[in-house]
């Protein structure tokens, strides 16, 4: 059996209970489970500042009745009668300056106090022995675990883990708890020291902590619970507190929440009444962009469901909305990096949740008119800013704290180009219920939200709505409303380090092979660095294309063609070495040669894939010819027909059986094509994942009257809702390791570019209910 020291709770506290703002927000939530009326009243009972009684003591007065005087004077205002009374009457009876100094440096640990004040239900004597002091207890853990079974619609209590007790010790030293319950006739009054807790070597149940019958209470009908905190840890001013009242105690309960329902929590510093502001609607509708979302369940189906609203982004435009929803195929295809197989499970138990997020320009807000009327927006904006997470109504912490950057806003922001998105920049808040949301949690320690699947499926939807989401919102305001020239940037970054991989592996080559078999070897290096230098070639066109400030279309055309190939280079490479490396050790001759055919066989599928890609550089891209558009077809799908094999994706073809001869750039024409197939292929693999049964298929059928490419796949389809959205530059709804966003953006530029189309069907699949078409059309003058 264990026994336990009692520094221990010293301890448990101290790690449990990580700041004064915490310590205050168990105590408020204590006194909402006693199901108080009348809300939580703090108190600051003041009579001398540490800051005060250091003034008083440094000073040079040697006469009493003037170093009384001098006292006096900095006694804080309004406070108790009772405790000022005290005071004055320890000094009437001093006889000399040096006892007078002495009471003053013990006053602020004498009579400074921190009283929490409830009218709940109280606590018997009964209660305070069988409940109070039991760490730990498991009453009110039950209930809510009983109303989780139930599915009622609240939770019964706040607190559960029977651990906010310990929140005063963090607070001070001392503890008096005076409480009743309706039926007690007097009342019931328990006193901790703490610091009894700390001598080495005692036991927990050597402390002697029992309560005691008190005074009649003040009334019959009198039940309620006051907690007098003493020997204050830290040194309390008017300035302070007020600090605490305007950007702590605001934020502990959920601002947005109606007066009627909002719990009231009132703080005073001596007699004086605290203010805790409430978020003052003009901030939120002085707002540049918002978003507000909802996460919930149609028909048992998860459904992410986002809508934007952006408003002024400094230059003229309209209000912009825009709507964006998600179910489970594209979540599985947004977050499924992270949480893999156990995202469908995480999502069916998350549960339901709301969002709303405000976000400023600061820049603009710094401004400042005739007026002052920014200046004003912008000191709001400061004392608001952050997304915090209420659950029933009251805060979990840290989240929305300065330090806090809980959905990597700010790191997010470092890399993204154009309006930032940083954690400063928001004023935000997500509610979640106990009851509806289980798994989400609160570490013992109250520092967050414990770790588990739903919860990281929370947070991956959130970070989505507010990275991706309302950037795109944003972004596509910009363009529509703003021209400018959009740059893509990284991909010459992202070559260098897919070139370093090809060289390693072909660096090792020649090091696992016998000297009797390194002449295809030599052949494969050689090949190997020529493509390597088709890349660098390739890199050079990016480089050259940003010194001389051409438009997106060429620019990102290029960059997503070096990482193609890019990416062809090191998957072979690497694929050479593995499979050179099987032969380190082995008896060469005919195995030798049967690898190295392996091998070769690699290289030629990759020649294939760079003889496609050829024409689609800048200098080939920009000249129209005439050619067969079914040809060109099949010679893409025969360039990707190993990765076909590899994903066991079956493509089947429905074409005009007469050539379809069209003038047009064939190296466009390609583009269209590999953006499309890469998209399908990604997935055909994300669907897979869920429907173990499905055959992966994609349908392609060439027609002539007019031109027209039909390409369509069983993968997990595209929202109605999205159906414009993946035209635009950015927006992805794949994991983040892929997410580009400028395929389908430069696929549609380059149907505009030869005055065609490339849409997105309309057809609803019957068996998805998602769109699944893409119809690339040429105008009927292109038809040769």
């Amino acid at each position: 059996m264990f026994t336990v020291t009692a520094r221990t709770v010293l301890e448990l506290g101290s790690e449990l209970i990580s700041s004064d703002v915490i310590a205050f927000y168990e105590l408020i939530k204590n006194g909402f489970d006693a199901q108080s009326s009348s809300g939580v009243k703090i108190k600051f009972d003041i009579l001398l500042t540490q800051r005060s009684a250091q003034t008083v003591l440094r000073s040079s007065v040697q006469d009493p009745e003037e170093f009384k005087a001098l006292i006096e004077r900095h006694i804080e205002r309004d406070i108790d009668p009772s405790i000022k009374t005290a005071f004055e009457s320890e000094l009437d009876e001093a006889n000399s300056t040096k006892e007078l100094r002495e009471i003053v440096a013990n006053a602020p640990e004498k009579h400074n106090r921190i009283v929490v004040e409830d009218t709940g239900d109280g606590m018997s004597a009964k209660s305070l022995k069988e409940a109070f002091l039991v760490i730990g207890t498991s009453s009110r853990r039950d209930a809510v675990s009983e109303a989780l079974k139930t599915g009622k619609a609240a939770t019964p209590y706040l607190g559960e883990k029977g651990i906010g007790r310990l929140s005063a010790m963090r607070l001070g030293d001392t503890l008096e708890v005076v409480s009743a319950s309706e039926t007690d006739t007097h009342l019931n009054i328990l006193k901790i020291d703490w610091s009894d807790f700390s001598e080495p070597g005692l036991m927990l149940e050597d402390i002697d902590v029992k309560p005691r019958k008190g005074r009649k209470k003040p009334t019959p009908d009198y039940h309620g619970t006051r907690l007098f905190i003493g020997r204050l840890e830290q040194s309390w001013s008017r300035e302070k507190v007020a600090e605490l009242g305007k950007y702590d105690f605001a934020r502990l309960i959920d601002p947005r929440m109606p007066q009627k329902k909002r719990p009231k929590v009132t703080v005073y510093f001596n007699e004086e009444r605290i203010a805790t502001p409430r978020l003052p609607s003009s901030i939120l509708e002085a707002a540049h962009a918002s978003m507000k979302g909802r996460f919930e369940y149609v028909d048992g189906e998860p459904i992410l469901t986002c809508n934007a609203e952006v408003k002024d982004l400094g230059f003229d435009h309209p209000p912009e909305t825009h709507t964006y929803v998600l179910d489970a195929q594209e979540m599985q295809g947004a977050f499924g990096e992270e949480l893999g197989e156990v995202l469908d499970e995480a999502l069916q138990e998350l549960g339901p949740f709301k969002f709303e997020l405000y976000w400023y320009n600061r820049r603009r807000l710094s401004r400042v008119d005739s007026t002052g009327q920014n200046k004003s927006l912008r000191e709001l904006q400061d004392q608001w800013s952050g997304i915090m997470l209420f659950r029933d109504g009251f805060r979990v912490f840290p989240y929305g704290e300065d330090r806090d950057d809980w959905l990597d806003l700010d790191r997010k922001a470092l890399r993204r180009s154009g309006y930032l998105l940083n954690k400063t920049q928001f004023i935000g808040r997500i509610s979640i219920s106990r009851i509806q949301n289980p798994l989400l949690i609160d570490q013992t320690n109250r520092e967050g939200l414990r770790e588990n699947d739903s919860q990281q499926a929370f947070l991956n939807i959130v970070k989505w709505a507010t990275q991706e989401a309302l950037g795109d919102a944003i972004g596509t305001t910009e363009r529509e409303h703003k021209p400018q020239k959009a740059r893509i940037v990284g991909a010459a970054d992202r070559l260098k380090t897919l070139e370093r991989r090809v060289k390693s592996a072909v660096g090792g080559l020649r090091e696992v092979v016998p000297p009797g078999e390194r002449e295809p070897v030599d052949e494969v290096q050689h090949t190997l660095q020529e493509l390597l230098a088709f890349a660098e070639a390739l890199r050079g066109r990016i480089d050259e294309a940003e010194k001389e400030g051409r438009q997106l279309l060429d620019m990102a055309g290029v960059g997503l063609m070096v990482e193609v190939v890019a990416h062809e280079l090191a998957r072979s490479s690497e694929n050479a070495l593995n499979v050179l490396g099987s032969l380190k050790d082995a008896d060469v001759s005919d195995e030798v040669r049967s690898q190295l055919s392996t091998l070769q066989a690699a290289l030629k599928s990759l020649g294939k894939r760079i003889r496609i890609l050829d024409p689609m550089s800048v200098s080939g891209r920009q000249t129209k010819e005439t050619f067969d558009l079914k040809k060109v077809v099949d010679e893409v799908l025969e360039a990707h027909q190993s990765q076909f094999d590899r994903e066991s994706i079956q493509v089947l073809r429905d074409d005009d059986p007469r050539p379809v001869k069209v003038t047009a750039v064939r190296g466009m024409v390609i583009q269209v094509l590999e953006n499309l197939i890469s998209n399908s292929v990604h997935w055909l693999d994300v669907r897979g994942k869920r429907d173990v049964s499905l055959t992966p298929t994609i349908r392609i059928s060439v027609e002539a009257n007019p031109p027209l490419i039909t390409f369509e796949d069983n993968g997990a389809g595209i929202s109605r809702e999205n159906a414009e959205k993946v035209f635009h530059p950015f927006f992805s709804l794949k994991e983040k390791r892929k997410r580009r966003g400028l395929g389908l953006y430069i696929a549609r530029e380059i149907a505009n570019y030869h005055q065609g189309t490339l849409e997105l069907s309309n057809q609803i699949d019957d068996e998805t209910g998602r769109l699944h078409r893409f119809l690339f059309e040429l105008p009927e003058e292109a038809k040769r």
